[in-house]
């Protein structure tokens, strides 16, 4: 089966009240769009990063209480699971859709990573686009824009990452919920398929 595009009601699923309502509602709407997009793209960023990637969407099987507000795919090269190391992720949140290069607080090697980012922060700064977001927290849905920080403030997440234990990096584009509803389903994967691009040299450093 095909990637259909996104729709108002795979966003309108993180109003849904309870738990067990909103997995369901996650479950019809939203997963099987996330393991089509994994079967799409694992071959390609296999092929581009020259390590065999694997799909992993999210389960949200610990969850007991909160229902979750956000959902995602995730590509690592390791069939067991992808926290502990560096991935890629496409997901939602109620507002937006986040297409990422993701090192989360689990990877054990966050502090090597962070001082290879730090000293190639010039080269980073200068070749990331405009308007790709930084995070330094995948659980909030807010990001800072490229064009926004100086290269101090860049610089200074790099170290971050390198000295706090709870640190993260994370690094794409975040489209608006507006936006991704209009986009016809090869739009969508041609400009995810783009993103990824970018962020290659991140992977490959990491």
């Amino acid at each position: 089966m095909a990637f259909t595009g996104f729709t108002n009601t795979d966003f309108q699923v993180f109003t849904i009240e309870g738990l067990e309502e909103r997995m369901d509602a996650l479950k019809s709407h939203i997963r099987p769009k996330l393991e089509e997009l994994g079967q799409y793209f694992s071959p390609m960023l296999t092929a581009d990063t020259g390590d065999e990637m694997f799909t992993h969407v999210a389960k949200h099987a610990r969850r007991t209480k909160n229902p979750p507000n956000d959902t995602w795919v995730a590509f690592a090269n390791n069939p067991r699971g992808y926290k502990m190391l560096p991935h890629f992720q496409i997901g939602l949140w109620e507002t937006h859709v986040f297409i990422w290069f993701a090192l989360i607080y689990e990877a054990p090697h966050k502090e090597k990573f962070g001082k290879t980012l730090e000293a190639n922060a010039s080269n980073i700064f200068e070749q990331t686009p405009d308007h790709f977001v930084w995070s330094i927290d995948h659980t909030k849905p807010t990001a800072l824009l490229h064009s926004e920080l100086t290269k101090k403030e860049l610089k200074d997440m790099f170290i971050r990452l390198q000295k706090i234990k709870k640190a993260e990096i994370l690094c794409g584009i975040n489209l608006p919920k507006d936006e991704a509803i209009k986009m016809a389903p090869e739009e969508f994967l041609a400009t995810a398929e783009s993103v990824f691009k970018e962020l290659i040299p991140l992977y490959k450093m990491a």
